[in-house]
């Protein structure tokens, strides 16, 4: 007996490592067409992947209004292809670029659907995160009439939830944070009555600033969460969750506000990647724009153009540049060609779309100009300088660091905030500035000595600080 074969979904999970965000590819195979949901700026990953297929992108959806990265959604608009978008939260949190637009859209709300092919979507609202969130159980209905999974955006990611403070850290809305936890609470209990077999495909993974303890596994299921995940553990009461959702959240990186209004007012489009042209150190230094140098710190400490901005090629790359470079202006690369367009990549994504030139780190290296110099130390040559009057000690680790161990008298201000609180340093002593390992403290250096500061690098391990024995007469 010859059995028949059905052509079920394509399903493709895309991962940002240094965002540590997750996009999804899914596809009906049957009529070619093809969804992506919570798509990042570089939209023709997205296209290469459905190409590769043979499948075309007829649609394009996001989760909420994100705060860690500047949608993709209004480049797919710009093409043609249907947007899906929350229409739930309140007047404030509403995707003003769509509204009454010529674009092709649909605004959603919970208990809606909408199919690509015999791909079904039932939208689901999961307020907490932010007012607006929503997530997707998907149906393969090509294979069976009951879904699969859920896509739960931030909402639910495997080992945590998403943060319910960013309305109040990040957005300014000044008393958000609990009501926004009491009301993640009532999501999670709505969660925890969903099939336990349902596959959970999240928005982000581990390392993202979207919660506190993000598990690196990329997917999980409902029964698996609500059995061992800390925050559903923590929700045997709404004040225990509230309690527990709310401590210890990192400090939101300073671009997540200007993100979260990119995304809710439209981001410029962009069409194509804005590549830069090469250009001389010389005519860097004329023009006078941000210089984002992305060499490693010994080497940025030994010799840097004037006002550069350290912000090494790594997983930190753009939310340590996003931080600290404002978007609205532009800015100038020092960075090896072959690296170019993933940086362009990286920033973009972060809203920093106006790169006015690059250079490579050999043109810094044979440059005939005068290059600036950060002095560094280690711990024990700077337990002997700390208590001296001209000295002021800057911890510019998270708060949860600090609050677990810190040097006595040590001001604290996570790296990522610090270009907002410039106000609160002194300029007439001399900022001695660590972190766990040198590396944060190294952008930290750099930021604070382009705006006029007088810095020295502790350039060490945390752990190789000894608190001095007390003198006993």
């Amino acid at each position: 007996m010859k059995h028949k074969v059905i052509r079920t979904m394509y399903f493709k999970q895309v991962f940002d490592k240094k965002l540590a965000q997750y996009a999804y590819v899914i596809g009906c195979q049957k009529n070619g067409e093809a969804i992506v949901i919570d798509p990042m700026r570089d939209i023709d990953l997205y296209e290469r992947i459905a190409d590769k297929e043979g499948l075309k992108i007829t649609a394009a959806v996001d989760t909420h209004i994100h705060a860690d990265y500047v949608s993709g959604l209004r480049e797919f608009a710009e093409m043609g292809v249907k947007v899906f978008a929350s229409d739930e939260g309140d007047k404030d949190w509403k995707y003003e670029w769509l509204k009454d637009s010529s674009y092709n859209y649909e605004l959603i709300k919970d208990g809606d659907t909408f199919s690509i092919g015999n791909i079904k979507f039932d939208v689901v609202h999961t307020p907490g995160h932010t007012p607006e969130s929503v997530s997707f159980l998907v149906t393969d209905g090509a294979a069976a009439d009951e879904p699969m999974g859920m896509l739960t955006g931030d909402f639910v990611f495997v080992g945590d939830v998403g943060r319910p403070d960013l309305l109040e850290t990040a957005a300014g809305q000044e008393g958000a944070m609990r009501p926004s936890a009491q009301t993640l609470y009532k999501s999670v209990e709505a969660f925890k009555k969903l099939p336990e077999y349902l596959q959970v495909w999240p928005a982000h993974g581990a390392g993202s600033a979207c919660g506190k303890a993000l598990g690196s596994v990329p997917e999980s299921t409902v029964g698996y969460e609500v059995r061992f995940s800390p925050a559903f553990n923590a929700s045997d009461s709404e004040d225990n969750f509230v309690d527990f959702i709310l401590d210890g959240q990192p400090e939101p990186p300073l671009y997540f506000g200007r993100m979260k209004v990119l995304n809710r007012i439209g981001p410029d489009y962009l069409g194509t990647l804005p590549i830069p042209d090469r250009i001389s150190i010389d005519q860097m230094v004329d023009k006078g724009f941000p210089i984002i140098d992305t060499r490693e710190k010994h080497d940025f400490m030994k010799g840097h153009v004037k006002n550069s901005i350290l912000a090494t090629f790594n997983n930190d790359f753009n939310t340590t540049a996003g931080s600290f470079i404002n978007g609205e202006n532009e800015y100038f690369l020092i960075i090896d060609e072959e690296n170019l367009d993933e940086a362009i990549r990286d920033l973009i994504k972060v809203g920093l779309d106006k790169p006015n030139g690059f250079a490579t780190i050999k043109d810094v290296e044979n440059w005939k100009g005068s290059l600036q110099q950060i002095e560094s130390l280690d711990f024990e040559e700077f337990e002997k300088r700390r208590l001296s009057e001209d000295n002021f000690v800057l911890d510019v680790r998270k708060a949860t660091e600090y609050s677990e161990g810190h040097i006595p008298n040590a001001t604290n201000i996570a790296h990522t905030r610090i270009a907002s609180r410039l106000n609160e340093l002194p300029k007439d002593k001399t900022l001695l500035v660590h972190c766990k390992s040198g590396q944060r403290a190294s952008y930290s250096v750099s930021l604070l000595k382009s705006e006029g500061f007088k810095v020295v690098l502790i350039d060490d391990s945390f752990t190789n600080w000894k608190q001095p024995t007390p003198i006993v007469n």
